[in-house]
């Protein structure tokens, strides 16, 4: 896409987006967001191995998500911006709704079957 077709700054916040759309990503932020922690703090937390935390962060500081610090012989990294807490919350209340919405339409799903085993157990013509 060019900036120009859809705007610099439409192209700016696509970036910031896709800087965040990996699952690792999301759960060294939601870590982070408590506060600054090293690679290996990190590593623990996930689950996950050096390199994989260590390219993750390289994506996120590279987007300006995320910052380090020297502390020693290691680094400590933050979030850049605290309305990154806010931003994440936001997207649990996204999700919530959505599973709210999900789960409804579930539970019509089940009455329409439910409603349809009976009718066929009752012998009354199928509808199309």
């Amino acid at each position: 896409m060019k900036a120009d077709a859809v705007g610099e700054l439409q192209v700016f916040k696509a970036a910031f987006f896709k800087a965040l759309a990996h699952p690792v990503r999301i759960r060294i932020l939601e870590r982070l967001v408590r506060g600054d922690q090293s690679v290996q703090e990190l590593q623990l937390a996930l689950g996950v191995g050096q390199p994989v935390v260590s390219q993750q962060l390289a994506v996120l500081r590279a987007n300006n998500i995320v910052v380090g610090t020297k502390a020693g012989v290691s680094v400590r990294y933050a979030i850049r911006d605290p309305l990154i807490d806010d931003l994440l919350e936001v997207a649990r209340l996204i999700f919530n709704n959505h599973l709210v919405s999900t789960q409804g339409l579930l539970r019509q799903l089940q009455r329409e079957r439910r409603n349809h085993a009976s009718a066929v157990k009752s012998g009354e013509p199928r509808r199309s």
